[in-house]
């Protein structure tokens, strides 16, 4: 038999450790219940998200202040990003939303160039000023086999 009291704070040590754990997957995951009160969602329209992923990066001005949430068509076949934004990010209704690209074959992301307007997105809303994805690879082929109109 060992001894009671090594057991005991083993046990304890244990338990802790799980406690522990347990928050740590909380805080590091991605858990909308626990996370809610951080963040709000906002989404944008936009004609090409070529390249956004689920994950991806929402920047205001370099700063990431949120994640692409989901990817969906809407009725219009237009391409509805739903971004988690931070709560303490206030995004005015005359703000432009853009794919943008880290580099030349960076991974895309979602680039919002906030404007000057006193009234504010509020929860669930759309920014329907949006710049589209630049699909690279159609603008080559078209030089390529001479279609660029000048």
């Amino acid at each position: 038999m060992g001894n009671p009291r090594v057991e005991i704070v083993v046990g304890s040590f244990l338990v802790l450790g799980f406690l522990a754990f347990g928050w740590l997957a909380l805080q590091l995951g991605e858990v909308s219940w626990f996370t809610g009160s951080k963040t709000y969602m906002l989404s944008a329209e936009f004609n090409n998200v070529s390249g956004v992923k689920t994950g991806a990066d929402v920047q205001i001005a370099g700063v990431t202040v949120g994640k692409v949430r989901q990817l969906n068509l809407n009725k219009e076949n237009m391409a509805v990003v739903e971004m988690q934004i931070d709560r303490g990010v206030k995004v005015p209704v005359d703000s432009i939303a853009s794919v943008k690209s880290q580099g030349i074959i960076g991974d895309k992301y979602i680039q919002i160039s906030l404007g000057g307007d006193e009234a504010l997105y509020k929860l669930g809303e759309t920014i329907v000023d949006t710049e589209s994805s630049v699909d690279l690879e159609s603008l080559i082929s078209k030089f390529a086999f001479g279609q660029v109109s000048k």
